[in-house]
């Protein structure tokens, strides 16, 4: 992290966040976001809101595809928000490569939870 990074309780969140992601401990995950949670169900192009919209998400996600991914950078946005480098990997249930590619997560954190996230 350069100096534009997270406060250290933010880094350390979002590092557990993507532990429990690729663990699949969906419950771990849900643990570090806020009830209201707004995040992007990205096989339907759509928002899910609320924890349990969530966790269908994922339940349904992980039934389908296995996807990886790792933080290799972090920075706070302008506007507060902090921007995570992800290498992503996602392979179907054989293990065939879907995609291999660097992206970027956009959070909101508030009150030490994960509020939004956003994908670019």
């Amino acid at each position: 992290m350069d100096d534009h990074g997270p406060r250290p309780e933010d880094a350390e969140l979002l590092r557990r966040t993507y532990r429990a992601f690729n663990a699949r401990d969906i419950d771990e995950i849900l643990a570090t976001m806020s009830p209201q949670i707004d995040w992007p169900n990205m096989m339907d192009n759509v928002r899910a809101h609320g924890r349990d919209e969530v966790r269908k998400y994922w339940l349904r996600q992980f039934a389908e595809i296995d996807p990886r991914v790792e933080p290799t950078g972090m920075r706070v946005e302008p506007d507060g928000r902090i921007c995570v480098d992800v290498h992503q990997v996602v392979r179907n249930l054989d293990g065939d490569v879907l995609a291999d590619q660097n992206v970027q997560h956009v959070y909101t954190v508030r009150d030490g939870l994960l509020e939004r996230m956003d994908v670019r």
